[in-house]
Parts: C-alpha cells; structure tokens; sequence
C-alpha cells in the first residue's frame, strides 16, 4: 500500500501554484514522519486536511524532501507514465530541430524532476540525479527502448546531485556499444563529445542560441574563447568566418578535443589553443600586448549555493574586468553565467562596473537565456538558470 506524505497547514500553496518541490520543513512529521520513508519511495501527497494533492518520490534525507511526479492521484510511476512525457518531450524538440541532437529531458522542465537525457542521434546520455529516479532506472530504460529505440545508452551517474541525494557515483555503458567518437553538429558545425568523460553529458547544448547569435559577429574577426571546454564557442566562431581564435582552458584533455573538432571542420589553421587558468592567462596575454575583436566568457558556476553569491559576483567582476583589458577599441564581450543564484540584473551590473573599471561606454546589444530544449517551468524559477549578454565595448 502507497504511503501518504501529509503537508503542514498552508504548505500546500506553492503546490496549488505548479511547484513540483516539497521541502522537509513543509511536511507534517506528526503525522507522517520522514523516517518512515525509504529513499526513493512512492508516496501520495495530502494536504492539512487529508485532501491528496498529487504523486510523488520522497528521499528522507534530502532538503527537498519529495518531487511531485504527477497530479493524478491515480498515476503509478511506471513505463507507461514515462512514455507518456517522452512523448510529449519529443514531439516538441522535433518540432524545433531538424536534426536529433538536442536536451531530450530537462528534468522540472519536462515534469520528470531529477531526470536528465541528451540525445546524441542514436546515442542517449541519462542522469538519474535522484533517489526516486534511480529507483525508476529500470522503468526510464525501457521507455527509451519504446519511444527512441536508441543503438546506445550510456548512464552519467557522477553527478553532485546524486552526492547530495546520498547516491554512489558511475559510469556505465547500459546498452550497446559505444562508437570510438560520438558526433554531434550544431549551428553548421561538428563536434566530438566526450560522453563519458567529459563534462555532465559532454556537451552543453544551453547555449547554442547564444552561440549561433555570437556566429553572425565574428567574420573577420580575432576571437577569444575563455573556458572553452572542447571549443563549442570557438570552432564554431572559425566556422562561421573568425579570422582567428584563441581557446583557453585549463585541461588539456578538453584543449586537445579542441583541436580534434577543428580539424573535423577543416578549420585546425585558424584555432589556437592555451592551457592554464583563465585569470592567470588573462593577465599574461595582455602582458604580452594581445588584443581581440571578440572575447566570449562561458565560466563554470561561480556561485553554486546562496552563501557563495559575495565571493561568486566578485569573481565574475575580476573575470570581465580583466577581459575587457583585451578588447580592441570597439569590441564585442558575450558575458555569460549559468549560476542560477547570479540574477540577471547583477549581471547586468558586474558587465557594466567592468565597463566603468575601463573608462570605455557599453552597449547591450544581445541578451540570451538557455535555449528551448531546455524548458523554464514557469512556477519554478530555479530552472531558469542561463544568462548571457552581449555588450559592445568602446572608446569614445
């Protein structure tokens, strides 16, 4: 029999609003106690008064003490419920994309909170960053097989997320035979992908937006590709016309995938690359008199939790301060963070104090976000987490 998991009084509200968290500080542990709940277990979610609410996954260790599932108290999370949103997923990437490279699964966005798959055409890399989708792993699988059919599936279990969720870390190989390299394209351009050792799936597709905007502005021009990871901003950007461009990284492993997708696109005599840490490498390129036409910074998150906004804001402060001293006289910055505590508007505010640090005038001319195949739950603001702007830097 389903367990019931019975919310305080009034801690049904953000329910009522489509949130699909419930924290444990919201549930009634009188009447329901979280110790009674294993990690993962199905339960049926019920207001102060008895009234049931929706189905969800509880991990009793967790923060966020159960995900809401589905709103029909007769939904059994099951195959045929995830066929069901893999469908519904599906029908709206295909809608968007010609080709079958895109987020499949966004988690909240896509109503399976801790869920994440990125479909490399026949190749499907899942993270399952939850208690409740790990106990589901089984029934994720063979939805796959039905809706996809993919010739491999490959299992990226080495995610923070899992850490918190008291989850051990792997990797695994799950079906099929992985091929010696994994191709995407996006935006014209061909990419290797790492998929089990690079970065979370290997791949970023968040920003290709972001990036087939930058593509339209770099004809001609000398580029720099701070925190390139495998080069998506850069050897796209030699793709589409840079004359020249600079990668800079701190792996090597990431810089010589760098130079493999250059060379996959025929553009290995236009594409640089340097390893070391970004702010040490900013500092000595403009020792050395270096100066770009474009500068493109994609940094890791600086900020991953609350208590880190002060430190993570002065670090993207530093970062844009010490790239714009490489800007021509009128040049092009893509500033971008995925720290989901930075809010917009205090990026707005590092790029324009780096600006004013210069004594050059600013002139936003792009803003970007994630792209579509990774969906905003409106009444989530969490899943809303990329920014990027672009900001023309000139002298009078």
């Amino acid at each position: 029999m389903t367990q019931r998991l019975r919310l305080n009084k009034n801690a049904d509200r953000r329910l009522k609003a489509g949130h699909l968290w419930i924290y444990s500080n919201e549930v009634d542990i009188k009447e329901t106690p979280l110790k009674n709940f294993a990690a993962g277990e199905t339960a049926l979610v019920e207001a102060s008064n008895g009234k049931v609410m929706a189905v969800a996954y509880v991990n009793p260790h967790s923060l966020i003490a159960a995900r809401v599932m589905s709103r029909d108290p007769e939904m059994r999370l099951d195959r045929s419920l995830f066929v069901h949103r893999f469908n519904q997923a599906l029908a709206l990437r295909q809608r968007l994309y010609a080709q079958p490279f895109y987020r499949l699964i966004h988690g909240e966005g896509d109503l399976l909170p801790g869920l994440v798959i990125d479909r490399f055409g026949d190749v499907l890399v899942v993270q399952l960053n939850t208690a409740g989708m790990q106990a589901l792993a089984d029934e994720i699988v063979d939805a796959l097989e039905k809706v996809i059919k993919p010739e491999v599936i490959v299992f990226r279990n080495d995610t923070g997320g899992r850490r918190q969720e008291g989850l051990e870390a792997h990797i695994e190989v799950i079906k099929g035979t992985l091929p010696d390299e994994v191709v995407l394209e996006e935006n014209g351009a061909r990419f290797v992908v790492p998929v089990l050792n690079g970065q979370k799936t290997g791949w970023f597709f968040d920003h290709r937006v972001n990036r087939e905007w930058i593509n339209r502005q770099v004809e001609g021009k000398r580029v720099l590709d701070v925190f390139s990871y495998v080069g998506g901003w850069g050897v796209q950007a030699a793709v589409h016309g840079a004359k020249e461009v600079l990668c800079l990284d701190s792996s090597g492993p990431a810089l010589d995938q760098v130079a493999r997708n250059a060379e996959l696109n025929g553009v290995q005599d236009k594409v640089a690359v340097s390893e070391g840490d970004a702010f040490e490498a900013l500092a000595a390129l403009k020792a050395e008199g270096e100066e770009f036409d474009v500068i493109i910074l994609d940094p890791p998150a600086f900020i991953k939790k609350r208590k880190d906004i002060p430190n993570g804001e002065r670090a993207y402060a530093r970062l844009n301060r010490e790239a714009m001293r490489l800007l021509g006289r009128d040049g092009l910055l893509l500033s971008a963070s995925c720290s989901m505590h930075l809010a917009p508007e205090r990026l707005m505010d590092v790029v324009r104090g780096a600006v004013r640090h210069q004594d050059r005038h600013g002139q936003v001319i792009f803003q970007g976000h994630q792209g579509p195949d990774h969906p905003v739950h409106p009444a989530i603001p969490e899943t809303s987490y990329l920014k990027a702007l672009g900001m023309r830097v000139f002298r009078d």
